[in-house]
């Protein structure tokens, strides 16, 4: 440890380890403004930047941005089928793909008037998928936070090679939706990629929510995808049918594990069609980034996050860098776009929780002025530890 409160002449080593802003910057750009504010008032401060995820967005970007690898760009599809190109990621080590199935299913590729889980498919993420393995890459990281789609990842299966038979033989066309899971009969295998079951996938995801029921996929998330309670029905339905056709194909025994209904089920599929491994978002991108490497000479870890509630303290990612950090006695100060509730509430965690604002805004004008606020804050806490 190098920090000596009340020294003006200190050599402090701070690890910078922030979510991604949802919705404004990805976690690497809140890397560079916090790191510019604190070395304005501590300019020889050791800077270690390690910029995460939980498995939503900027899940590729914080991989690949901590690990120095490289971004691949890959002609794919949306989620109704209309080619478009997406990226996914490579780390330094050349072995290991990250992957977002937002990048081809994504409800942020649709306009509001478009949703439609009935229609929307996992095909998209399917392609990605393949293009990885295609390219000779068997570890492999998805992250499938912000789908569209309701399918139960059939369409993914789909662009992997396997084909849902009708009650009369008949393949079901490329690129289904969760609305015609109800006409699947049975599974056809025989024509997946044999290299699929050389990889190792692991599903970065932090949502527990089952497959079916009043607490699944097509329940909780549904009507943000554009389902009326009608539609909801509708799609709950199809994925309990799909599930059925699955079981007795012994792909496996159940579909209650938890994650199984994130991105509209696509947890299920992936698990099942694909031999995943559901794993926490946030500990996995810990874990695939080194953080724990740069924790032993850590003198303070800032984190970071759009907004801070008392669920930040059950899991979410900042939370979870917290504990980790703990584990080396590192203390963790928070910044975030607004807090919410005190430092009680966050359960001890952090030894202080700053948020970015310094005025009344209206959310446009917060999120446009985040970096500015975020290197204003950053470089306060710098002159709050230099000075104690």
């Amino acid at each position: 440890m190098h920090l000596c409160i009340g020294s003006k002449n200190i050599m402090s080593t701070i690890i910078i380890a922030p979510d991604s802003f949802k919705g404004c910057l990805r976690s690497p750009q809140v890397c560079t403004h916090i790191e510019a504010g604190i070395l304005a008032t501590m300019p020889d401060a050791k800077i270690i930047s390690v910029p995460l995820a939980d498995g939503g967005e900027g899940t590729t970007e914080a991989a690949v941005s901590a690990t120095r690898g490289k971004m691949v760009e890959t002609a794919t599809s949306d989620p109704f089928g209309r080619p478009i190109n997406a990226k996914y990621g490579i780390m330094s080590n050349g072995t290991t793909a990250v992957m977002e199935m937002a990048a081809a299913s994504g409800i942020e590729l649709l306009k509001s008037s478009e949703l439609n889980p009935l229609q929307a498919s996992t095909y998209g993420t399917g392609t990605i998928l393949r293009s990885i393995i295609d390219a000779g890459i068997r570890d492999i990281i998805i992250g499938i936070g912000g789908s569209a789609t309701n399918d139960g990842g059939a369409g993914m299966a789909q662009a992997l090679g396997y084909k849902f038979m009708d009650i009369n033989g008949n393949a079901l066309p490329c690129g289904i939706g969760g609305g015609s899971l109800n006409a699947i009969n049975a599974i056809d295998s025989s024509a997946v990629i044999p290299q699929l079951k050389q990889c190792r996938i692991r599903v970065a995801c932090d949502v527990t929510n089952p497959l079916l029921g009043n607490n699944g996929a097509s329940a909780i998330y549904g009507p943000q995808k554009g389902a009326s309670s009608e539609i909801v029905q509708q799609l709950d339905n199809n994925l309990t049918n799909y599930a059925k056709i699955i079981i007795k194909h012994k792909f496996t025994d159940n579909c209650t594990m938890p994650g199984d209904g994130a991105a509209g089920g696509l947890g299920f599929g992936l698990r099942t069609l694909t031999g995943a491994e559901i794993v926490s978002g946030a500990e996995l991108l810990i874990e695939t980034v080194g953080l724990r490497e740069h924790l032993p000479d850590a003198d303070w870890l800032i984190t970071g996050e759009g907004c801070t509630d008392s669920q930040t303290a059950s899991g979410k990612l900042c939370s979870i860098v917290a504990d980790t950090a703990a584990e080396y006695n590192v203390p963790t100060i928070l910044l975030s776009g607004a807090v919410l509730c005190t430092l009680n509430e966050l359960g001890g965690k952090f030894k202080a929780a700053f948020s970015i604002t310094d005025r009344p805004l209206s959310l446009d004008e917060a999120i446009a002025n985040a970096g500015v606020n975020l290197e204003k804050q950053a470089a306060n806490i710098a002159g709050l530890l230099v000075n104690g």
